[in-house]
């Protein structure tokens, strides 16, 4: 079987959020609520949720539903991967006719500590390396601290600006890269971490 990267800029992103409290249920469901999800695809289930559509509405509805979760002064965790250009990618479930306009614009005001380990995954490229390079140079000048991470590279900074360097990233290799995945995870009023 012979498969390509297919042509379609559906993206995608799966991701579980991880609030370290026993009102889980109540902080999840309550910032689900606050966020307006309208301009993607959203399919929630007991081990994660998946949105799909475009790019820019993927990173909106996840910067908003962790800034959500976040504000309530829990240790908030939350864990995913962004994904395009996937070869086994459908053309359903997608909201691609949307403008570009984001609806989550509430969120712009919280405001929030955090720390992130990413990890680029730029597919069928010989040169993977040098596009995940260019990238990390990028956000050593994006106003968020950067820094080595085993099998990935971490931010640390404000939630906004740490969510505006992992769409550039995303953004930059995927006008390379037909298939490009983007793993993450960000943690927000964590005890070990004084605060953040």
């Amino acid at each position: 079987m012979t498969s390509h990267c297919g042509t379609s800029r559906i993206a995608g992103c799966q991701f579980t959020l991880f609030p370290m409290s026993d009102r889980f249920v109540d902080i999840i469901l309550s910032s689900l609520r606050e966020v307006d999800s309208s301009k993607v695809w959203m399919h929630t289930d007991d081990v994660s949720t998946c949105i799909r559509g475009k790019r820019v509405h993927l990173f909106d509805v996840t910067k908003a539903l962790f800034l959500h979760a976040a504000k309530t002064g829990v240790h908030v965790a939350m864990s995913g991967t962004f994904s395009i250009g996937c070869p086994g990618d459908s053309t359903g479930d997608v909201y691609m006719d949307e403008s570009s306009q984001v609806m989550n614009q509430a969120a712009d005001s919280l405001n929030q500590s955090a720390g992130c380990r990413f990890s680029l995954y730029p597919l069928g490229r010989e040169d993977y390396m040098e596009q995940i390079y260019q990238q990390i140079d990028w956000s050593k000048t994006a106003g968020v601290d950067v820094s080595h991470s085993h099998y990935a590279t971490r931010l640390d900074g404000d939630v906004h600006d740490i969510f505006r360097v992992l769409e550039h990233c995303f953004e930059q290799v995927q006008q390379k890269v037909s298939h490009v995945t983007m793993s993450f995870t960000i943690s927000a009023n964590s005890p070990s971490k004084g605060g953040q």
